[in-house]
């Protein structure tokens, strides 16, 4: 990724936790692979912005990265020469005689040998183990989940670096920015070293039709005037399918009704899906409706305004 995460996301280190995350979400809304499949740009701009947001949402991450402690992929900062340092320094038992210490090395010790050696072994992950039984590293990775995958549940498989596959159980009603770990599917281990594991952010990819709110579901319905003055049963998309819901005689532009248990998954069950009204006048007002609604207004006039303060 690039070596400063805030340029990956168009911003600099004065942006507030609010701006990271917004320009994050237009990133992956405008560059997700998904919409762009035969773009790598975009690809590489959408991979790029989830590791800098992956670091720069923690409030600590992105205070160590500002202060040098960590660099762009999180990775600890030593102090320059640290490790090549105390290897040479008095204290380190390699460094003594052989007769006194039992050191194995034979002909002596070279420090930057020790160095090298060591930080090998670092970067790898030392384990108390055995000698050469070594843990295998945790990897990251981010996969876009469509909206209605996300809230119904869904297998799918995500294409590894090396070309390989790993299988993804997206659970019911899984969040956008929701991590999910696959034990054990991270690098081999060395010897009798155990496997890493995987660890997958899910970006979940807006839906025209639905927004969610918590466990609940929201949608907007449009509805004639007729519908609106007569009432009836109208069709509306759930995220299961779709349904009949009644209409209310006399119903109103922004009048709620309630699905119950027609929302998400969540841990104390389903929750409602909340449909806003709006009522839509005809694309053509013929002379029929003109010279009704003329007849009608002269009769029936009222004033929906009365005790609204008006501007």
């Amino acid at each position: 990724m690039t070596k400063d995460p805030y340029a990956a996301l168009g911003l600099t280190k004065e942006a507030s936790a609010d701006d990271i995350k917004k320009a994050y979400r237009k990133i992956a809304r405008t560059d997700h692979p998904d919409l762009n499949p035969d773009d790598p740009r975009a690809e590489a701009r959408f991979k790029a912005a989830g590791q800098a947001y992956d670091l720069l949402k923690d409030p600590e991450q992105r205070r160590r990265f500002d202060a040098g402690e960590i660099d762009a992929s999180g990775t600890e900062q030593a102090p320059r020469g640290y490790y090549r340092d105390t290897a040479r320094g008095p204290e380190n038992p390699y460094t003594q005689s052989r007769t006194s210490q039992g050191n194995p090395f034979e002909g002596g010790f070279d420090a930057d040998d020790f160095f090298a050696n060591f930080a090998r072994g670092r970067g790898a992950g030392f384990s108390r183990g055995a000698p050469g039984d070594v843990p295998g590293q945790d990897v990251q990775y981010r996969l876009g989940v469509p909206f209605l995958d996300a809230a119904l549940g869904t297998k799918t498989r995500i294409t590894l670096p090396d070309g390989g596959t790993l299988e993804v159980k997206i659970p019911e009603g899984a969040r956008d920015g929701q991590t999910l770990r696959l034990r054990g599917k991270g690098t081999p281990g060395h010897g009798a070293g155990q496997p890493g594991d995987a660890f997958i952010t899910l970006d979940v990819i807006p839906n025209p039709d639905f927004e969610r709110d918590g466990d609940d579901i929201l949608v907007t319905l449009p509805i004639t005037i007729d519908e609106a003055i007569l009432g009836g049963k109208v069709p509306v998309r759930t995220v299961s399918g779709t349904v009949k819901v009644s209409v209310p005689a006399g119903a109103s532009s922004g009048q709620m009704l309630r699905l119950k248990g027609r929302g998400v998954k969540g841990r104390n069950g389903k929750g409602d899906q909340r449909i806003t009204l709006r009522i839509v006048s005809p694309p053509k007002i013929d002379d029929a409706l003109k010279t009704f609604m003329e007849g009608w207004r002269t009769t029936h006039s009222y004033d929906p305004r009365t005790g609204k303060e008006t501007k």
